[in-house]
């Protein structure tokens, strides 16, 4: 796995544990992702020296301004394609796991026409979106 995808994998998997729980240790990071908490806390260290993270007390993993916005951008994109690929018919299981493979290698410019079409669709269908959880 290269190490800006991995690096994006953890900042997302924060960012929504945050919004769902609102206080995220490096345990909860282990234990959604499915990693060893060495594995968690050898990247905490190495987000928090690229100026992502902050760990504030008891060990609270905290998006950084320049974290959260890598991560917010990396989960927008998730749910885009997520939902794009449900959209064509591909099953909700599967669109999730493309989705998480698709977001770190998609271009910017294919990202926003993706998205333009995706928001013109929901328009149109007048449907609502969903979250796709991760």
């Amino acid at each position: 796995m290269k190490t800006q995808e991995s690096m994006e994998n953890y900042l997302e998997t924060i960012y929504v544990l945050n919004e769902k729980t609102g206080f995220v240790r490096s345990v909860d990071v282990a234990t959604e992702m499915g990693f060893s908490k060495p594995s968690i806390s050898n990247a905490r260290k190495k987000l928090k020296a690229e100026g992502y993270v902050q760990i504030e007390e008891k060990g609270r993993i905290v998006l950084t301004e320049k974290g959260r916005a890598l991560a917010e951008n990396t989960y927008e994109k998730h749910c885009v394609i997520a939902h794009w690929l449900i959209h064509i018919g591909v099953s909700k299981e599967t669109a999730r796991e493309d989705a998480c493979r698709m977001e770190h290698i998609l271009s910017e410019e294919s990202f926003q026409c993706m998205k333009k079409h995706h928001q013109k669709w929901h328009e149109l269908s007048h449907e609502p979106e969903n979250e796709i959880e991760r």
